[in-house]
């Protein structure tokens, strides 16, 4: 039984006996909705392993992948740099933090969240402890407005309608993922205290252990919710290290399209990573410093391809799948139905468990068809 989640590649063949081949290949992690949590100062030494945060320990690491060795944008010190660097790769010469939008914004519609809106992509910023009445461009009691990086730009700042409509309330959070009313692109920020950044207001306990309840509580939610499920992923990240150190901090992603298994990379990273990332899943033009600078790639899985493909002499047709990984289970399928995407009845052909990466499949009765359409499905 093949499972519902799964990766894919395709190959199309068309008038093989006549000896031509054309090739289309579609080897995407085809992530569709994003939720980003951002925590607060914390490095990773403080987090990995330590009984003040067992549910990141025992729960969320071994099932995800994740970077261990991430540090601030040089040249900027605080919160505010860093969440802006998120939402747009640069800092727009802010370099410390604490100043609500009212001290500096900017008249640019180079950030991310205006791409999405461009591009016809959903995107939505749940923030604690505001009331959802009014563009939350104040910090007040528990909310810090430079957690919240959408309200430094005009197009937002000044835009009462246009913030209001997707800067909301974390309660409205729940209810929207119970309904499958998520937009694609959720970003997710708790208060002052159930971030583990902490306050004076804060209950009593440690604040690494207040955030870690937390999330205990909330990502589990995303985890069992169908955005999620439906080729879904939820990144957990830290905006600096203890104590407004430059890091290192962590990132943590889980998805059906991660490599999971506490799969983690030590590689010295900052925000571009991860922000090159979000890019790169929506399919928007890199801004900034995404431009030049490295990605989160190898927490995902690699993607299958099909290649070489070749007709043999003996009229059987062969190609080779690559990007496989050992030990899952993999189905080589075809079709020759190509009228209607929706009337496509797949064959399974060939169902085998590699030790390697690379497989060369041969279809020995494709000269039986004038044109096939070849997939592979690799569940887990």
């Amino acid at each position: 039984m093949i499972t519902r989640a799964h990766r894919i590649a395709w190959l199309l063949i068309g008038s093989i006996l006549y000896g031509q081949i054309v090739t289309c290949r579609a080897s995407q992690t085809n992530i569709q909705t994003v939720f980003l949590i951002v925590m607060e100062n914390v490095s990773w030494p403080d987090i990995a392993g330590s009984t003040n945060a067992p549910f990141i320990n025992n729960f969320l690491l071994p099932q995800s992948s994740y970077a261990s060795n991430m540090f601030i944008v040089p040249g900027t010190f605080g919160s505010l740099p860093q969440y802006l660097w998120l939402e747009s790769g640069t800092n727009w010469g802010v370099t410390s933090d604490s100043s609500d939008p009212s001290a500096h914004h900017f008249a640019t519609t180079n950030h991310f969240v205006i791409q999405l809106q461009n591009a016809g992509i959903s995107w939505k910023s749940y923030q604690e402890n505001i009331s959802g009445t009014a563009c939350p461009t104040t910090s007040s009691g528990l909310y810090a407005a430079w957690h919240n990086p959408f309200v430094y730009f005009d197009d937002i700042y000044l835009s009462p309608t246009n913030c209001t409509n997707h800067i909301r309330p974390y309660t409205e959070f729940e209810r929207d993922l119970t309904n499958n009313m998520v937009a694609r692109y959720n970003f997710i920020t708790p208060n002052l205290c159930d971030d583990m950044h902490g306050s004076a207001s804060c209950p009593p306990g440690n604040r690494i252990r207040l955030g870690d309840n937390w999330l205990s509580i909330e990502a589990p939610k995303i985890l069992n919710s169908q955005a999620y499920q439906n080729n879904g992923a939820l990144i957990v990240t830290w905006d600096e290290g203890t104590a407004n150190a430059a890091g290192p901090y962590g990132t943590i992603i889980l998805s059906p399209w991660a490599k999971g298994g506490g799969y983690a990379i030590s590689n010295r990273l900052d925000h571009t990573a991860t922000f090159r990332t979000l890019q790169e899943i929506f399919q928007v033009p890199l801004l900034y410093a995404a431009k030049t600078g490295p990605n989160l790639n190898d927490l995902f899985r690699s993607t299958i391809e099909l290649s070489a493909p070749s007709l043999n002499s003996d009229q059987t047709f062969s190609f080779a799948a690559e990007g496989l990984v050992p030990g899952k289970t993999n189905y080589f399928q075809f079709a020759t139905n190509l009228t209607s995407a929706n009337s496509i009845v797949w064959q399974t052909v060939l169902t085998n468990v590699l030790g390697s990466n690379r497989f060369i499949f041969v279809d020995t009765n494709a000269a039986n068809s004038p044109q096939r359409l070849y997939r592979v499905l690799e569940s887990y």
